[in-house]
């Protein structure tokens, strides 16, 4: 058996990290994990409690039952998309409070800040800020040739890009508001996996703003080929450094992915790191 890919670890906290997010050098990617830091989550948070709210409301064949995009394709194609879209709506309506680490993410300087989970944590945290905007990844099924909508900060819809806003809030898989936009079944991710190796479905904002900065991910897995799809094409030609917080033993195709991509892996829980980032002007951090 081959030795696991080698990339660079730490367990503690990179006084770059909390810089960088503070000076806008560095882009919060954050994952469903981060609702594990909120108070008495109302909604699916991650992919295994999603496919169990949609198939209890929805009989899907067994051998899919707990494969979330297979078993929102059957979904849409025997009980149409707009079974599914009420599925997912019902599913995210009730809004988590946003946890101190979601109001402090909210509060940076950021140029770009990534959500990959279908909730409106996020977006209830940035309420406070009227200068930033959102573009969300578009389900072709209900938007054909159209890859992403793009909203002001209270909900409406932008007919161009905000390019003159502070901060860009990227849901590259859609979200429940403001307009209930979904890339959750097969077809959907299919149709944007066809085209994003040459950047088409992201939009040209994100790109020209990723060009200067690094990533940290929090409340990000990359044991599936979907996040790590994404990650790396979101990715692609960023300024660096990246670091994601995993304090679970990365899998092989996770430190394959860390490895091939340039990531330093802190080896610390997300509480720990919440907690620091929301105290940074008072800690000392590690070299």
């Amino acid at each position: 058996m081959s030795p696991l890919p080698t990339f660079p670890t730490v367990a503690e906290l990179p006084a770059d990290v909390p810089l960088g997010l503070l000076n806008g050098a560095l882009a919060p990617y954050l994952g469903p994990g981060l609702l594990s830091l909120c108070d008495n989550v109302p909604v699916p948070a991650d992919p295994q409690a999603l496919v169990n709210l949609l198939t209890a409301r929805n009989s899907v064949p067994g051998k899919i039952k707990n494969k979330l995009t297979q078993a929102a394709q059957f979904i849409e194609n025997f009980k149409h998309r707009k079974t599914l879209v009420a599925g997912m709506d019902s599913a995210y309506a009730a809004c988590p409070v946003p946890s101190a680490l979601h109001h402090w993410l909210a509060a940076l300087p950021t140029p770009l800040l990534v959500d990959t989970w279908y909730d409106d944590t996020v977006r209830a945290a940035l309420r406070s800020r009227d200068d930033w905007a959102e573009v969300q990844g578009l389900s072709q099924s209900e938007h054909f040739g159209t890859w992403t909508g793009w909203y002001a900060a209270d909900g409406s819809a932008l007919a161009d890009p905000a390019e003159s806003v502070r901060t860009v809030f990227y849901k590259p898989w859609g979200g429940h508001a403001p307009a209930s936009n979904y890339l959750i079944s097969d077809s959907d991710f299919v149709e944007v996996l066809t085209e994003i190796d040459i950047q088409t479905p992201i939009p040209q904002t994100v790109q020209e703003r990723r060009s200067e900065l690094g990533f940290v991910f929090l409340g990000c897995r990359f044991n599936d080929q979907l996040a790590r799809s994404f990650a790396r094409q979101i990715m692609k030609r960023s300024k660096g450094p990246h670091y994601a917080v995993l304090p679970e033993e990365p899998t092989r195709m996770e430190a394959r992915f860390f490895e091939e991509q340039g990531i330093t892996r802190i080896a610390l829980p997300l509480a720990d790191v919440a907690a620091a980032l929301c105290s940074s002007s008072t800690l000392s951090f590690a070299p």
